[in-house]
């Protein structure tokens, strides 16, 4: 993992907020007090068919685990990166440091532009734009043997009985990157040297004084497991989403609006069902609403990367609405400082 000089924090509201109710496409806050939280979200949840002693029940089973799992986060990622560290062989090892090479010359042309200078205008016609108005763009980033070999060494780490911690409560089955050895050769110098040039001109009035911090992970869609992402917004101030690959049918993003403005539902959110293919990256706001539409045939894994400005996120965390309440945290956090 990236030695960081600097100390990062998560905002308190991570340990109490945006708790994902799967089973009823939901998202509650939760405290590790039953009678508050039904008091609260009694109604709503008994609205969507949490309407019985056994199923309200299941519910409290699942978030008093995720509610520990947050309390006892970073003690366990500390144990689980150098668990890792130590015992697990990687299948394609030369993948961990970014390499020219694996990046398309399309895309490396592009990011030439953003760091000589050209405007938003002269750099537009080198992307495709899904909505000019939200700031939707797509283009070509990674090759062909790179999303192979990725997909490979995720498949590899899956299989493998090393401890897995998944992104968040939305996907069952992605991996955090950070936990694998991802961050400081690969991770780190992508956000750097070429996705920060990129935001400063498809995105300058959510840089603050640059991109200082990510998380990274991967998700995976299935027909018969995680067919779906639902809709909502990510922490994060621009996102990277790209395609690795697989063999699959359907699974396109939609987009919506901002995540301020009142949430629809999937079919009125969508500017276009964006079709994804591997190697193809999305790069968006992460507070734009969003999601993906079901897989209905086959497998798609995706790489995620969610990019933090310290500057813009220490005046409003975006999960809360509130100014940041920083608790100490390991790694990059949730991107916030304290001054």
């Amino acid at each position: 993992m990236a030695i960081i000089s600097i100390l990062y924090y998560r905002c308190k509201c991570f340990l109490t907020n945006n708790y994902f109710v799967s089973k009823y496409k939901t998202h509650v806050k939760y405290a590790n007090n039953d009678t508050d939280f039904w008091s609260q979200f009694g109604d709503q949840l008994s609205a969507v068919g949490c309407n019985t002693d056994d199923k309200r029940s299941e519910v409290l089973t699942q978030l008093k685990t995720e509610f520990d799992r947050r309390n006892s986060l970073d003690n366990e990622i500390a144990k689980r990166t150098q668990f890792i560290k130590t015992n697990y062989t990687p299948k394609h090892p030369e993948i961990y440091k970014l390499d020219d090479k694996y990046l398309q010359k399309a895309f490396i042309d592009l990011v030439d532009r953003c760091r000589r200078g050209d405007t938003f205008q002269e750099v537009l016609p080198f992307v495709q734009t899904i909505s000019l108005e939200k700031r939707v763009f797509k283009f070509n980033i990674f090759t062909e043997d790179f999303c192979r070999k990725f997909v490979e060494e995720i498949d590899n780490f899956n299989d493998s009985p090393m401890p897995k911690t998944r992104p968040n409560t939305m996907n069952n089955y992605g991996i955090l990157l950070n936990e694998l050895g991802f961050d400081e050769h690969f991770l780190t110098p992508l956000r750097e040297h070429y996705l920060n040039p990129m935001a400063k001109v498809f995105f300058p009035d959510w840089l603050g004084a640059g991109l200082d911090t990510h998380r990274a992970f991967t998700i995976k869609y299935s027909a018969t497991a995680d067919a779906e992402l639902f809709t909502h917004y990510d922490n994060s101030e621009i996102t990277l989403n790209v395609c690795l690959g697989n063999v699959f049918e359907g699974s396109e993003v939609y987009f919506g609006d901002f995540r301020t403005k009142p949430r629809r539902d999937a079919n009125d959110l969508a500017v276009a069902a964006v079709e994804h293919r591997p190697g193809v990256g999305l790069f968006h706001l992460g507070q734009l609403m969003h999601g993906t539409l079901p897989v209905t045939d086959g497998e798609r894994q995706n790489l995620v990367v969610w990019m933090r400005s310290s500057e813009i996120r220490n005046q409003l965390c975006p999960m809360c609405d509130h100014k940041p309440e920083p608790i100490p945290s390991v790694g990059f956090g949730d991107g916030f400082t304290v001054q």
